[in-house]
């Protein structure tokens, strides 16, 4: 049981790190209510391993190449990921715009793979991180296609944080918005999770019909227009069909 709750403990500490920020000891230490010498010696274990690595002239820990590593053969190993990856590719090219794949994690969605413009000017990778469902095309892909009493109790629980002047807010519009992108078959974040950035996504399905993930476009809204939503919403539709239908779904479906 001691080495359970030292593994549980070390992940405690990994999660605690947010993305190029490095920390000390007494700050996870105070955050995680874990003794000093406690998070000392997990540190020296995970810097060994090069999960962690220590920054030179200072007591600080950051995230280690180690996890690049293992993201990299989580990434290449996932089957949706593989499966995916030739329509992503050849979506990316079409626009040079960056576009994702997300799979949903509870009431958020999980950004599991990208492919990123050659543009100067993109929209970035957020691979592993989390986004909510209800202000993202990924999540409102996801969202949409969902049986009705699910999407009824996620509408009426969740709450809805403002990320930019579009977010929406009121959840009846939220209702209207999902009604819409299941009737059109596509969503689309209109400048909602992050201000300038419009996205169009779709739903993947598995062999089964159920909803196991999501693909989006994303570029800055001066190049996904309004007036060219319809034209990537057919070109994002497409490739989640192809990749559905690699997953085993039948037109039939």
């Amino acid at each position: 049981m001691k080495e359970v709750r030292s593994v549980l403990r070390a992940f405690e500490i990994l999660d605690s790190f947010q993305e190029g920020r490095s920390r000390s000891i007494s700050e996870i230490s105070q955050d995680l209510g874990i003794p000093k010498s406690t998070v000392f010696d997990l540190l020296s274990t995970l810097v060994d391993l090069g999960v962690l690595s220590r920054e030179r002239g200072s007591n600080d820990y950051q995230l280690g190449n180690k996890l690049i590593e293992l993201g990299n053969k989580a990434r290449g190993g996932s089957f949706l990921n593989r499966v995916a990856a030739p329509y992503l590719k050849a979506l990316r090219d079409e626009y040079d715009e960056t576009v994702f794949l997300t799979v949903r994690d509870g009431d958020q969605a999980f950004y599991v793979d990208c492919y990123e413009s050659m543009r100067r000017l993109r929209t970035y990778s957020t691979m592993g991180d989390r986004a909510p469902l209800y202000c993202t095309s990924v999540g409102k892909a996801i969202l949409a296609f969902l049986p009705d009493d699910e999407i009824e109790r996620y509408v009426g629980a969740v709450r809805l944080d403002r990320f930019t002047p579009n977010t929406i807010m009121d959840r009846e519009l939220l209702r209207e918005d999902l009604r819409r992108t299941r009737e059109r078959g596509y969503s689309v974040d209109d400048m909602e999770h992050e201000d300038g950035v419009r996205c169009v996504g779709a739903p993947l399905r598995d062999s089964e019909g159920r909803v196991v993930g999501a693909i989006s476009v994303s570029g800055f809204a001066q190049r996904i227009t309004r007036e060219r939503e319809a034209q990537v919403a057919a070109s994002v539709m497409r490739a989640a069909r192809e990749i559905s239908a690699a997953l085993g779904f039948g037109p039939e479906r």
